[in-house]
């Protein structure tokens, strides 16, 4: 081996620079997740999409959180039998394409299946960089790396709207896509600098993928729709039906695959099924609010656009910061008792936001948001940690997808809640309302409702932050034996 070589296999094997390069393609596709509440407005400018078509125009995040969710589990396993380090490289090209027919798209249809392209190699990197995390360092260290990938992750999205709002403003909209390609592009290179280890005895369950993805992409549809609560149509539960006779064939063909996706020993763990469903009930509660905090500011509270961004930036800018403290104790701790006050603080924090009024003084608008945005973060690496465990190493990447997703599917289902059945509960409060002379008579009681309803939303997403604590319960880290000689090597079991 020549000097050079030995270098680069120095380098390599090094953890922090596999965590560093792993943070910064986390935190660069992160921020596309975001990026689209500042572009939407000038998109829709540009493309000349009316504001009576919002519903249409919405396909544009809709159809991102669709291919983003489904890329997880398909994405992950890849990477489990082709190496972690080439798939990552091939998301990440995926995403630069993606960013590439954004950026020149003449049409709004154009732009809906290129930010689905785009969306499928973002969210391909998610779980492939959690999986790479866990490799890269020992079993008492894993909780920091996987707290270090879901800061930058949620670094990247709370930073997203400012970058955007910045690259508009500097230069419009097509080229925050533009800058996409380039930084892909050095992320690949510096992914180059490390081996990829693919596992020959592994093998990819394609007719399961395929069927997941279908499944994954009809039930997220259905549970993205307002009407599935507002029973205004029939369309979401014609979707659920479908959706879970898609399960079902799911099932069948998992059920005589060698080497499955869904692989059968993950659902028979009490570590793995209990991460998914505490990770499925944060993402309900994260939701509900990341949209209701700006909105309720903007709306009852009649603060104007920047004051109302400044409200969330308090909850969001701590949860990277929680994710690292909660990776860091998590080696002196347990799964269980991380996750556990992690999800207290996300209860008490949205239980006291239940009790905002349209006047709010600093203290108690901040405390609580910054209380709950820590315990976002506290969850996210004792949940990885509790989940991954549940898998051997070649099986750490559909691991990673899959409690991933749940996360992604919770947070559907709770903005179809929080749109669908905050309207309805708003009609029913302000159904004997009728116009009046005096702002009192007219305005007051409209204000009114819509305090309550904000303050139904914050109780009922901080209730069931406190209803994870019995699956977190039952978190723990499992011990699973190693098959086909891949046991995990620290600093090579991550390719």
């Amino acid at each position: 081996m020549t000097a050079a070589r030995a270098r680069i296999s120095a380098v390599g094997s090094s953890s922090s620079v596999i965590l560093a390069i792993l943070c910064l393609g986390v935190f660069s596709t992160a921020l596309d997740q975001t990026v689209v509440v500042a572009a939407l407005p000038s998109v829709m400018l540009d493309l000349e999409i009316p504001l009576t078509d919002l519903d249409r125009a919405s396909w544009i995040v809709t159809g991102y959180l669709v291919s983003y969710t489904v890329a997880m589990p398909l994405a992950g396993r890849l990477s489990d039998v082709y190496g972690r380090v080439r798939m990552f490289q091939a998301a990440l090209l995926l995403f630069a394409i993606g960013s590439f027919l954004v950026a020149i798209a003449p049409t709004f249809e154009w732009v809906v299946l290129a930010r689905v392209l785009q969306a499928f190699g973002g969210g391909a990197t998610v779980p492939i960089g959690l999986a790479m995390a866990v490799g890269a360092v020992g079993p008492e260290k894993r909780g920091i790396a996987l707290g270090l990938v879901a800061a930058s992750a949620e670094a990247g999205s709370v930073l997203g709207p400012l970058y955007g709002g910045a690259i508009i403003e500097l230069a419009g909209w097509r080229w925050i896509f533009w800058l996409d390609i380039p930084q892909s592009f050095i992320l690949i290179a510096l992914l180059a600098i490390l081996p990829n280890r693919a596992s020959a005895d592994s093998r990819m369950d394609y007719l399961g993928a395929l069927a997941l993805g279908a499944a994954l992409t009809v039930l997220t549809i259905a549970l993205s729709q307002r009407s599935i609560f507002s029973r205004e149509s029939l369309a979401p539960y014609y979707l659920l039906t479908l959706g879970i006779v898609l399960v079902i064939a799911l099932i069948a063909v998992e059920r005589r695959a060698v080497q499955p996706l869904l692989a059968s020993f993950l659902y028979r763990s009490k570590a793995f099924l209990s991460s998914n469903m505490a990770q499925f009930l944060v993402g309900i509660a994260l939701i509900i609010s990341l949209v209701a905090v700006p909105l309720m500011a903007a709306t009852v509270m009649e603060k104007p656009a920047w004051e109302s961004a400044l409200h969330l930036v308090r909850l969001t800018a701590v949860i990277p910061v929680g994710a690292v403290i909660g990776g860091y104790i998590l080696r002196w701790t347990g799964v269980r008792s991380v996750c556990t006050v992690g999800l207290v603080f996300i209860g008490v924090g949205l239980l006291f936001m239940s009790t905002w009024e349209t006047q709010v003084d600093q203290l108690r608008l901040t405390l609580p948001l910054v209380t709950a945005g820590l315990g976002f973060g506290l969850v996210i690496p004792p949940i990885g940690v509790s989940a991954l465990s549940a898998a051997p190493s070649h099986y750490w990447g559909a691991a990673a997808s899959l409690v991933t997703a749940s996360r992604m599917v919770g947070m559907a289902l709770g903005l179809a809640a929080l749109s669908a059945w905050g309207i309805e509960r708003f009609y029913s409060l302000t159904a004997h309302v009728t116009v009046g002379e005096t702002f009192e008579e007219t305005e007051a009681p409209l204000i009114e409702a819509g305090v309550t309803v904000f303050q139904n939303l914050f109780a009922i997403a901080g209730v069931l932050a406190l209803v994870a604590i019995l699956p977190a319960l039952l978190m723990e880290i499992e011990e699973v034996e190693e098959t086909e000689g891949l046991g995990p090597r620290p600093g090579a079991a991550f390719v």
